[in-house]
């Protein structure tokens, strides 16, 4: 199942997106109970939507996580759609964040300062390249270095005395 797939009021959804965006965490009573709930935007290849987290699930997903829902709920508040697992839903984080994988899915933001900054490189100058010939007699060079039998010139002054130097 996608995101663009889903309509308000459907039940039994079953999807996996990655979280892009998750806001603060907020407190609530209820019957006397505590509770705690926050909102995240989930993502796919179709769309995005909200997905309300709630107790645990508010603690335990990050951004960059991936996420799979299986019976999810879609409400809508305030014309905006909304998944949330419900009372009969899960939600199971299949792939931790990027903290504990290295991998970061740019936001469409990121994309945009990067193109800025790869505009700003200059090319790079011809005059700078160095030609095969140069890196030819560089390797020749090193080469010399590396017989044990080579030694390099040296000129002496004719004022320097030779006795003197070993």
């Amino acid at each position: 199942m996608k995101i663009s797939e889903l309509t308000p009021g459907q039940g039994k959804v079953e999807l996996q997106a990655r979280v892009i965006e998750k806001g603060d965490i907020r407190t609530f009573d209820k019957f006397g109970k505590q509770g705690k709930v926050c909102n995240a935007k989930i993502k796919d290849e179709s769309g995005e939507m909200t997905l309300s987290l709630w107790n645990e699930q508010a603690e335990n997903v990050n951004v960059n996580d991936i996420v799979k829902i299986s019976n999810g709920y879609v409400s809508e508040y305030k014309g905006q759609m909304q998944l949330s697992t419900g009372k009969f839903g899960t939600l199971e984080i299949i792939d931790m964040s990027s903290k504990d994988h290295g991998e970061h899915i740019l936001t469409d933001d990121e994309v945009q300062e990067s193109e800025a900054l790869n505009e700003e490189i200059p090319e790079p100058d011809p005059e700078d390249e160095v030609t095969m010939d140069e890196m030819e007699e560089s390797d020749l060079d090193k080469k010399r270095y590396d017989d044990e039998d080579y030694e390099p010139e040296m000129a002496l002054d004719d004022d320097i005395d030779e006795e003197k130097v070993e």
